[in-house]
């Protein structure tokens, strides 16, 4: 099945960041939502380890050891940025100072809930500030592949993981659609063109509905 890459991912969900939005970007796939902000907007980008308006990865080689965000990558600095303390960072989460969080998952519900800090009793736990940052960003968004590595969905009806936050997120950017959260159910937005709604439906754990157009989901080759 064709589905888009990474990095088309985090570009698509760019494209829906407000120009002037202050923006935490979780862990691993979300990082990569720095690279693609849309020309003539800029977002300001927060990290938990005390940055505030970060900006592209660095070239291979010109990294500052010294500047990296709460993933460890080597980040740049935009004009304007500044430096805090790590209780300082969480306190503008947990003030409600962050207008988008954009997390990856495990799971998501089809009513919001997000599983995305422990895989069960074998794996290994890694909350971070994710609990703080689903209840503290006034918008949360989750950009994923569709399913897992063997090929379950990870849109389910009901998350089966340890919970992150409850009926937390609005809309999930996948490797194949974007899909809202709303009144307790999955809306189907965008969908890849060349997949059926059969073909997407088989792959998603909870019925998708399609109240109004979907439009194609399309990215650029990145």
């Amino acid at each position: 099945m064709d589905k888009l890459t990474d990095n088309q991912i985090a570009w698509r969900a760019a494209q829906d960041i407000a120009d002037g939005a202050y923006v935490n970007l979780g862990i691993g796939l979300p990082e990569k939502v720095a690279q693609y902000q849309p020309p003539g907007r800029e977002a300001v980008f927060h990290t938990e380890n005390g940055i505030l308006n970060f900006g592209e990865s660095p070239a291979s080689g010109a990294e500052d050891w010294d500047l990296i965000n709460a993933g460890k990558k080597a980040v740049t600095l935009k004009p304007g940025a500044s430096f805090f303390h790590h209780a300082d960072s969480f306190a503008m989460v947990r003030g409600g100072h962050l207008d988008v969080a954009i997390l990856g998952a495990y799971e998501v519900a089809q009513n919001g809930d997000l599983a995305n800090w422990s895989t069960g009793p074998k794996g290994v736990p890694a909350v971070g500030g994710a609990m703080d940052l689903v209840h503290g960003a006034k918008r949360v968004a989750v950009i994923t592949g569709h399913v897992t590595r063997d090929g379950r969905p990870k849109l389910l009806e009901r998350c089966t993981l340890p919970l992150t936050g409850v009926g937390c997120v609005t809309r999930v950017y996948t490797s194949l659609a974007v899909i809202d959260v709303a009144d307790g159910r999955f809306v189907l937005r965008e969908k890849l063109p060349a997949l059926s709604m059969d073909a997407l439906q088989a792959v998603t754990g909870a019925r998708l509905l399609t109240p109004g157009p979907v439009a194609d989901l399309i990215c650029p080759e990145l």
